[in-house]
């Protein structure tokens, strides 16, 4: 039995889900019957990975946990003898663990035990150059702290912290601008070089990239020095119980950025970030348009997030497009500045269609819904084309306003519905321009029904 069938009949009648999992510490991930029929049948349909009952501990392949010895090596050789096993759960022990960057292979459960800590290095070395993409443009730079390429069926598990700070010697940088030189010149992806070139530009902290059946579950990240979790052009991803970071120290750590994916579960996780807490994204301006493949059917449910800028996100490196969004009781704690944030502009282009909150609370410092076709000012020939979206059961304690939503004069946002909230602001006056299908129902502002 698949994942995807023991998701769906363990789905079928109450109000929490428990979705049994062939992880190693057995625990199971627990999600709510959503209030679109659509949302469950995504959560039904997002195949979670199997692994044989094997273990590969990495202390017999060399490992040590003394807070010294390089791990890089040792971790390689267990995740090979692993994969070419036909699979299981290569297991660290409790220990602080230095290390390089960790390359998973198919059928393969990177399981840390509780009390393990990884440091990753500052050796830049150990991050060899791989295929990624930087802010939607892909090119050739150093590794993720962890990443898979192309892999099928695979996991990073239990509850082990992953520590990035050390990496700070080397992972900085943010010199987009030479990418999108080399991008106007035609120059092909696999010859867009950054280490050696003089340019930096960071590596993301987990990043699975073209791969299928993807689980990350339990594990804590902390001192990360860009996106924190960053599935790319994915298929069947879970995030479920993580802990990311939400210090100031970096910008920019987005906790959770799926990019033109299809088919992403995050659930039941406390997202910090010094920047957004879920970041939707499909590929920047001419690069994205290349790639053109959508981020899309993404269920985001039962999580807190404590992320200064968009609890969602959308954008706005969306030039393959965004559709099919759902989230479902979120906490939003701290100064988040947005409920729902969408961005592009006409140089991006893209689209964000069916973008669905329901159970959204918190406190915003601007307004609960921003969407904005003029990010950062930037013009071109792409309009980007944005709606219909809703927001249902949601509140605020404290926003500056309601909604600050402007489409284009030649390009109308196409359906705005708020219902069944309610909402405290310091102003009721909202901002909306060239938007269709503006609705209200039972929605108050300061105890006064709103109407369109």
């Amino acid at each position: 039995m698949d994942g995807r069938i023991n998701r769906r009949l363990l789905m079928k009648s109450t109000v929490v889900a428990a979705i049994a999992l062939p992880t190693l510490n057995g625990t199971a991930i627990a999600v709510p019957e959503l209030p679109w029929p659509a949302a469950n049948d995504i959560v039904r349909n997002t195949r979670l990975p199997q692994f044989p009952d094997r273990n590969f501990d990495v202390t017999t392949y060399g490992a040590k946990g003394d807070n010294k010895t390089d791990n890089t090596e040792a971790f390689k050789r267990a995740i090979t003898a692993c994969n070419a096993a036909g699979g299981g759960h290569v297991t660290v022990p409790k220990g602080t663990y230095v290390t390089g960057a960790i390359h998973l292979l198919s059928n393969v459960d990177f399981h840390l035990a509780d009390g393990v800590l990884l440091k990753f290095s500052g050796d830049a070395s150990k991050f060899p150059t791989v295929f990624t993409r930087y802010e939607g443009i892909e090119c050739m730079n150093r590794s993720p702290m962890v990443y898979a390429h192309r892999q099928t069926n695979i996991a990073l598990t239990g509850r082990g912290t992953l520590d990035a700070g050390a990496t700070g010697s080397w992972n900085k940088g943010s010199d987009r601008s030479y990418l999108e030189s080399l991008v106007a010149k035609g120059t092909p992806p696999e010859k867009r070089v950054v280490p050696g070139s003089g340019k930096n530009m960071r590596s993301t902290f987990i990043e699975p990239y073209d791969c299928d059946t993807v689980l990350i579950q339990g594990i804590t990240l902390k001192n990360p020095k860009f996106w924190q979790i960053h599935p790319t052009l994915c298929r069947n991803v879970t995030v479920d119980d993580v802990h990311t970071d939400p210090t100031t120290s970096a910008n920019n750590t987005d906790a959770c950025d799926p990019e033109s994916c299809d088919h992403v579960v995050i659930s039941n996780s406390d997202l910090g970030a010094h920047d957004d807490n879920v970041a939707i994204k499909s590929g920047r301006d001419e690069d994205g348009r290349r790639v053109n493949v959508p981020c899309q059917n993404i269920v985001v449910v039962n999580c807190r997030m404590n992320g200064n800028w968009g609890a969602i996100t959308c954008g706005s490196e969306q030039t393959g497009g965004i559709r099919n969004v759902y989230g479902y009781k979120l906490n939003c704690v701290n100064a988040t500045k947005f409920a729902l944030y969408v961005k592009s502009n006409t140089k991006r282009g893209g689209f964000s269609q069916n973008i669905n909150l329901d159970s959204v609370s918190g406190t915003f410092e601007r307004a609960f819904v921003y969407v904005t076709t003029t990010y950062n000012s930037q013009t071109g020939g792409n309009v980007p084309k944005f709606g219909p979206f809703t927001v249902a059961n949601s509140s605020s304690t404290k926003a500056s306003k309601v909604l600050d939503v402007s489409g284009l004069s030649q390009e109308h946002v196409k359906g705005l519905e708020l219902r069944d909230s309610k909402f405290t602001v310091s102003s009721t006056t909202n901002t909306v321009k060239n938007v269709d299908g503006l609705k209200f129902t039972n929605v108050t502002a300061n105890g006064k029904p709103m109407t369109s």
